[in-house]
């Protein structure tokens, strides 16, 4: 899993008819400065701009959608309340 943070939407009229009703983010890791690395991953849950959120990838994404055949590398399957991390 990933933590990222939800820059923006991703509108795709035409895609795979699998993917149709599909919503799509475009994120970037939550402690980057610039948006030089997105990724856009599928959202089952309804997150928005600025919220952080655990994504997971792969083999992963695919089983988040209980589906094998669709081609999809990233899946949103939690929006993030509070990060704490003690050193």
């Amino acid at each position: 899993m990933q933590i990222m943070e939800v820059v923006g939407n991703l509108i795709a009229t035409r895609k795979d008819e699998k993917l149709v009703g599909s919503k799509f983010l475009v994120l970037k890791d939550y402690q980057a400065k610039d948006d030089s690395q997105l990724t856009v991953a599928v959202d089952l849950l309804g997150a928005g701009v600025g919220e952080k959120v655990l994504i997971v990838e792969g083999s992963s994404a695919r089983k988040a959608l209980n589906r094998d055949d669709v081609a999809v590398d990233a899946v949103v399957v939690g929006i993030v309340d509070n990060i704490d991390i003690r050193e």
